[in-house]
């Protein structure tokens, strides 16, 4: 068996990378997202407690899917500095509970393993104004 070296962590290759996650998450597939972490990956959003290990990744991904089933994700700007990219998303879709419309704006703060998978993230969005946005009164 041959050893392959990891893909080096350049400008290029986070793109790409960036690209495969959008489409992950527009797969609707929450495996497909959880991939994209390394094993012990993290995702920590708005300062919550942390979704530690792939598994956990996972779970956080699948119960975005649950509250916006026709979720669609957009990269709307990528910026990356040796291992730490910030990545600029937003999303649309409906709530599953009242049906209305959502338009969401985000992003995450990426820490890349050499292997081109995220060590951690921390993600951001305005959770006041995605809850005004899916409440039905």
């Amino acid at each position: 068996m041959l050893f392959r070296s990891p893909m080096p962590v350049t400008p290029d290759a986070v793109a790409r990378m960036a690209k495969d996650y959008t489409a992950a998450w527009n797969s609707g597939s929450a495996d497909a997202v959880a991939s994209f972490y390394a094993p012990d990956g993290e995702i920590v959003i708005n300062r919550g407690d942390p979704w530690s290990g792939r598994d956990r990744v996972r779970d956080m991904a699948a119960g975005f899917f649950a509250d916006v089933p026709d979720l669609s994700l957009t990269c709307d700007d990528l910026r990356v500095s040796g291992t730490h990219a910030i990545f600029v998303w937003s999303f649309t879709g409906h709530d599953a509970s009242s049906g209305r419309p959502l338009n969401v704006r985000g992003w995450e703060e990426w820490e890349i393993g050499e292997d081109l998978k995220v060590a951690a993230s921390r993600g951001w969005f305005d959770a006041d104004d995605y809850a005004r946005q899916a409440s039905a009164a």
